[in-house]
């Protein structure tokens, strides 16, 4: 006897929203970035955000100006790409680098060689997640995965099927070449963010926009 219609849709969508929960995953502190061996547990961590940190006490008003290191694509072995090709990961860092870039120039001076007040950023792409095309929307509407979606939107959580992005960075007197801060970090759209979940890469490139304000505001200026 072959069971109803509405009976495998149902445990259809069941197995699909608890694939949904069990999509992300979590920054760690990469191996193979140089700072690895400065960072810590964060305490203070809310969610996947800034769960390794490292901070020395700096007095960032000193600094008028930023150089930028290419965005890079992380090899380690701990990276976390999942499904994500290679050009891929290559337009994401090419995203990344502009959007960084952009953000930093409204606060510092771009500059090509280091001076006494600037700051040498490096960012490391290390992680993404594609969106999963039409469960990610879908369980925005539906009746199972819409209230999870909902709350997760209120408490920061990330949304069902949705992608995201993780990354390193790394902030350093240009000068004398000292850490000043490091993070590793992941970010991704509001959970009822509908917009981010069209396309494979919208959600992790919104990840990224807001991984580049988060960051210059967490300058001190």
């Amino acid at each position: 006897m072959r069971p109803h219609v509405p009976f495998v849709a149902c445990f259809a969508l069941s197995t699909a929203l608890l694939t949904g929960c069990a999509h992300s995953t979590k920054p760690v502190a990469y191996h193979d970035i140089e700072s690895s061996g400065y960072l810590r547990p964060n305490a203070e961590a809310k969610g996947p955000h800034a769960l390794y940190t490292y901070a020395s006490d700096v007095d960032w008003n000193a600094y008028q100006s930023f150089m930028m290191d290419p965005v890079v694509v992380y090899r380690g072995a701990d990276a976390q790409f999942g499904k994500v090709t290679e050009a891929e990961k290559g337009e994401l860092a090419l995203y990344m680098d502009g959007q960084f870039v952009s953000r930093l120039k409204e606060r510092y001076e771009l500059v090509s060689l280091p001076r006494t007040d600037t700051l040498r950023i490096r960012v490391t792409l290390t992680g993404a997640q594609r969106t999963t095309r039409f469960l990610s929307t879908f369980t925005k509407m539906d009746m199972g995965g819409g209230p999870i979606n909902a709350v997760k939107s209120m408490t920061g959580g990330e949304g069902m099927f949705m992608g995201s992005v993780s990354y390193a960075v790394e902030v350093f007197d240009a000068s004398s070449g000292k850490l000043l801060k490091a993070y590793v970090d992941k970010q991704y759209p509001n959970a009822m963010n509908f917009k981010a979940s069209f396309g494979p890469l919208t959600a992790s490139k919104t990840g990224i926009d807001k991984g580049a304000a988060s960051f210059v505001g967490s300058l001190g200026r």
